[in-house]
């Protein structure tokens, strides 16, 4: 069995900054062991692989895979993958433009809108299949031992760290500033004795940016899933910027902030965030950002 791939990187405008992806444009046929080699394989934070959708009015089903399991959602690979297929449809003279995908993930339906720049897709900006949800506290000394850092470190005043989701639940923790966020380091042995991947995917570590380019700057450590630090997590990010939509004092602002993470291992990304309170009370989460092509290839399956 021969399958076309593509590796991207995604929040990005350059080649070899951002997240990177491994995109395989037709996993059908594999089976759930196979898709998991492959992505342990290509040994990247995430891999996705495209299926024809179970309804024909959605344009794919997207499932995605860390180096050790399956994610029912996560925002990078949604980014890289739609930025893959939008580009793929433009090469198709017979197939009309278009100005959204919807994916079928575990999570529900991820609405992809595409962003352009003189009439090219350049990226996508996703909507998250699930309101922000805001979940149990968690113990500063556990945050503080996990990421190697002291209980002084972690900054309680805006909230306490908590777990959060918009599909995806992580470990969301303010520090002091950005000199302590340089410094986190993750240790796997304190997460798998209290922060199991079952009950959350990672540690997101944000605080407000000294760079003029980013409001916040963020990183997010997941060990236990592969990933000892993720240059770019749209997943953590939109529980992020719901969880300050929930704090903010006016309701009623659609808020936007733009979000640093990666620089820590010289791949820096940008990811453009937004929350809106709705009507009902749920918080509608939002992210989106460039992509560049990188490789591409065929794998042989045996």
């Amino acid at each position: 069995m021969k399958l076309e791939f593509v590796t991207v990187d995604v929040f990005t405008d350059r080649q070899f900054g951002g997240n990177p992806l491994a995109v395989v444009v037709d996993g059908a046929g594999l089976s759930d062991a196979q898709m998991q080699t492959i992505a342990a394989e290509f040994n990247l934070s995430e891999t996705t692989f495209v299926l024809p959708p179970q309804n024909a009015d959605h344009s794919a089903q997207v499932r995605i895979f860390t180096p050790r399991a399956e994610l029912p959602f996560a925002g990078h690979p949604n980014v890289g993958t739609a930025f893959v297929l939008a580009q793929r449809l433009a090469q198709d003279s017979s197939s009309p433009e278009v100005d959204h995908l919807m994916f079928e993930e575990a999570a529900g339906l991820v609405r992809m809108e595409l962003l352009r720049e003189r009439g090219a897709v350049v990226g996508a900006r996703l909507a998250s299949p699930m309101p922000f949800e805001m979940g149990d506290e968690v113990p500063v000394d556990i945050i503080a031992d996990a990421c190697g850092l002291s209980v002084d470190d972690i900054e309680t005043e805006n909230h306490p760290p908590l777990i959060a989701s918009c599909g995806v639940p992580f470990v969301i923790a303010e520090v002091k500033d950005c000199e302590v966020l340089a410094t986190a380091k993750p240790r796997a042995h304190i997460f798998e004795r209290h922060l199991p991947p079952n009950r959350m995917t990672g540690i997101h570590l944000h605080a407000r940016a000294i760079l003029q380019e980013v409001d916040i700057q963020s990183r997010m450590f997941a060990p236990l899933h592969g990933i000892n630090e993720d240059p770019a997590t749209g997943s953590a990010n939109v529980a992020l910027i719901g969880l300050l939509a929930h704090l903010q004092d006016d309701p009623n602002e659609m808020m936007e902030r733009r979000i640093g993470q990666g620089y820590a291992l010289g791949r820096p990304s940008i990811l453009n965030a937004a929350a809106e309170i709705k009507d009902d009370g749920t918080i509608a989460t939002y992210i989106g950002g460039t992509c560049v092509p990188v490789m591409r290839g065929t794998l042989e399956i045996v």
